[in-house]
């Protein structure tokens, strides 16, 4: 099994595609059970992930992503594929892993320097431009986190990501100053740079962030990517899954 890691003190892992039981167009390791694979082979894979942190099965969570910017407080599982609306998860609770689900969007990883408080974060352009990364900061402050550091995982990156004024509008009505991440395309489009954007508004609240260098659309051979699909014409795909736990 392939993960990437970051400059966290935290466990944690930016898992790829690869690894796991199901069967193409969801090879091998897909962890979302709202993707049309078989929810038997998603329970396995995400039980092998689990079991790279030494959790049982039961203890890696999701949520059901909606792009929006409400954040969970875990205090207690739940069951697998039932857990709330919402797009971020914060926990004091040790042996309990915080999981993100995409193919495109940013996962976010955040925790504490003292190893006392994680979050996840789903960060699509909606959901960042909503304050998901704010929101998240601000409830593991409200539980006491004081230094935060944060990662942003493989996602989408400037050079695979063609947008149009439909997004770069409301991105700018909020603020100008954010022109500088949207480079000019073909006529009528322009490239944006998802994980500058989400970094630049975490470090706007403090938090020392970092980027992984990995395209989710670039690298077909280790991350699945919604708009691969879209263009490649495939009816279905699978999502990778970024995890922290204490």
């Amino acid at each position: 099994m392939k993960f990437f890691t970051a400059s966290l003190p935290a466990r944690h892992g930016f898992f790829t595609r690869n690894g796991g039981v199901s069967a193409a167009p969801y090879n091998s390791l897909n962890c979302s059970f709202s993707g049309g694979d078989s929810p038997d082979l998603v329970s396995q894979n995400r039980a092998i992930v689990a079991g790279t942190f030494g959790l049982p099965p039961d203890r890696l969570l999701g949520l059901r992503q909606i792009h929006t910017a409400d954040v969970v407080v875990v205090t207690v599982p739940w069951a697998a594929g039932k857990g709330p609306d919402a797009d971020a998860m914060v926990s004091t609770i040790p042996g309990l892993g915080l999981g993100v689900i995409t193919a495109d969007c940013a996962p976010v990883l955040v925790c504490d320097r003292e190893g006392t408080i994680i979050g996840a974060a789903h960060a699509g352009w909606r959901g960042a431009l909503a304050g998901v990364l704010e929101a998240t900061v601000s409830t593991m402050r409200e539980m006491g986190a004081k230094d935060l550091v944060a990662a942003i995982g493989p996602c989408i990156h400037q050079a695979s990501y063609e947008v149009s004024d439909d997004l770069r509008d409301p991105v700018l009505e909020r603020d100008r100053r954010d022109a500088d991440l949207f480079t000019l395309g073909r006529p009528g489009h322009w490239q944006f740079d998802l994980p500058g954007y989400c970094a630049r508004r975490l470090r706007a609240t403090g938090v020392v962030t970092q980027i992984l260098a990995h395209d989710t659309y670039a690298d077909g051979q280790n991350f699945f990517s919604h708009r691969r699909r879209v263009h490649a014409r495939e009816a279905a795909i699978g999502h990778q899954i970024s995890v922290i736990c204490l």
